[in-house]
C-alpha cells in the first residue's frame, strides 16, 4: 500500500553544471546527460531523514542518487569532479563554469554525507533498541502464509485453482498508481528546483539593484557638480573671447577648451552608465515575473498531486475491497469444498455398505 501524504522534499542547496555519466562499457569514457548545463540540487527528507542529489532535465530525471556516508565527491581538475554511485552502478560527472561553484558544491557534497552517516548512526541505534524488544515474538509465520490444501476427490487429484483475472487487475492497478506517483514527482522536483535557482538570482539581482541605485544617486551628484564646471568654464571661454586678440588668452582658452571637452566626454560615459543600470532594473523586473510564474505553476502541481492523492486513496479502498471480497470467497470456497468432502465420504460409506448387502 502507498502512504496517504508524502512528505515534500525540501532543496537546501542548488547549482549548474554540465551532468556526464561514465560508459558502462569501457569505464572509462564520459557520456554526456544533459546537452547543456543544469540544475543538480541537494534535496533533504525529514519524514525518512534522507539526502538526495536531484537533477531533472524536462520531465527525465538525469541525476536521482540517495548521499551514503561511503560516497566520495573527487576534484579531477579545477572545474570538474566526480562520485560513484553504487546503487546505479554508474558513476557521476559535473563540470563547472567556475572553480569557485565547484568548491561550494564540494563542500556541501561533504557536509550533506557526514549529516547521511548521523542518520544512519541514530537508524542503527534504534533498530538495535526495537530487536531487543521483540526478540520474544513470535519468529515463525509460515504457516500463514501458506496457500490453501489442495483437497482430493476420488481418483485423479482435482486441484483448485484461485481466479487470475482478479490478481492481474490488482497488478496493473498497482502499477498505474505507482506511474501516477512518480510522474507528479518528478514535475514537482523541476519546479521546486527551478523556484529555488530563481529565489537565488532574485536575491542576488535584488543586491546588485541596490548597489547600482546607490551608485546612481551617487553618479547624479557628480554629474550636477561638472555640469557647473562646465558652465563655469564656458562663461571663462566666452568671456576670454570678448576680450580677443592677447596671446595668453589664446593659450588659456585652448587649455579651457580642452577641459570642457573632456568634461563632456565624462558626462557622457556616465549618461551610458545610467542606460546599463536602468535596462537591469528591467530585467529584474522581468525575473520577478518569471519567479511568480514558477509559483503559480508550483501550486497548480500541488493541487495535482492532492488530486492523485486523493485518487489514491480511492483506489487503495477499492483495493482493499477487493481483497476482502476474495478472502470472502475463498473463504466460501473452502466451507464449501470441506462440505462437499462430508457429502463424498458420507456416499462411499452407503456405497460399502450397498456392496456388502449386495454380496449377502
Amino acid at each position: 500500500m502507498f502512504p496517504h501524504h508524502r512528505e515534500r522534499e525540501q532543496p537546501i542547496f542548488s547549482a549548474r553544471a554540465h551532468v556526464f555519466q561514465i560508459d558502462p562499457t569501457t569505464k572509462r569514457n564520459w557520456i554526456p546527460a544533459s546537452k547543456h548545463a543544469v540544475t543538480v540540487s541537494f534535496f533533504y527528507d525529514a519524514n525518512r531523514n534522507v539526502y538526495r542529489i536531484i537533477s531533472v532535465g524536462g520531465t527525465k530525471a538525469i541525476i536521482n542518487c540517495t548521499v551514503t556516508p561511503s560516497m566520495t565527491f573527487t576534484k579531477t581538475s579545477q572545474k570538474f569532479g566526480q562520485w560513484a554511485d553504487s546503487r546505479a552502478n554508474t558513476v557521476y560527472g559535473l563540470g563547472f563554469a567556475t572553480e569557485q561553484q565547484l568548491h561550494q558544491f564540494s563542500d556541501k557534497f561533504k557536509e550533506v554525507k557526514d549529516a547521511a552517516r548521523l542518520a544512519r548512526e541514530k537508524s542503527q541505534d534504534k533498530e538495535l533498541a526495537n530487536t531487543a524488544l521483540t526478540i520474544a515474538a513470535p519468529q515463525d509465520l509460515s504457516d500463514e502464509l501458506q496457500s490453501p490444501p489442495v483437497m482430493c476427490v476420488n481418483g485423479p487429484e482435482d486441484k483448485l485453482f484461485r481466479s487470475q483475472s482478479a490478481d492481474i487487475t490488482l497488478s496493473s492497478e498497482k502499477e498505474r498508481i505507482k506511474k501516477m506517483l512518480s510522474e507528479g514527482s518528478i514535475c514537482e522536483m523541476n519546479l521546486e528546483a527551478e523556484l529555488f535557482t530563481l529565489q537565488d538570482s532574485n536575491s542576488k539581482l535584488v543586491a546588485a539593484l541596490h548597489e547600482a541605485n546607490a551608485n546612481v544617486e551617487q553618479w547624479k551628484k557628480q554629474l550636477a557638480a561638472y555640469q557647473e564646471e562646465t558652465d563655469r568654464l564656458r562663461d571663462q571661454v566666452a568671456e576670454l573671447e570678448a576680450h580677443g586678440g592677447q596671446g595668453p588668452s589664446d593659450l588659456l582658452k585652448d587649455e579651457l577648451t580642452q577641459s570642457l571637452e573632456e568634461l563632456e566626454a565624462l558626462l557622457k560615459a556616465k549618461d551610458e552608465e545610467i542606460h546599463i543600470l536602468q535596462s537591469k532594473k528591467a530585467e529584474y523586473h522581468e525575473m520577478e515575473h518569471e519567479r511568480d510564474q514558477a509559483i503559480h505553476r508550483l501550486r497548480e502541481t500541488e493541487m495535482r498531486n492532492s488530486d492523485l492523492e486523493r485518487r489514491i486513496q480511492n483506489s487503495e479502498q477499492n483495493l482493499n475491497n477487493s481483497l476482502e471480497e476474495r478472502d470472502r470467497m475463498d473463504s466460501e470456497i473452502q466451507r464449501a469444498i470441506e462440505i462437499l468432502d462430508i457429502k463424498i465420504f458420507d456416499l462411499n460409506d452407503l456405497r460399502q455398505s450397498l456392496v456388502k448387502l449386495i454380496d449377502k
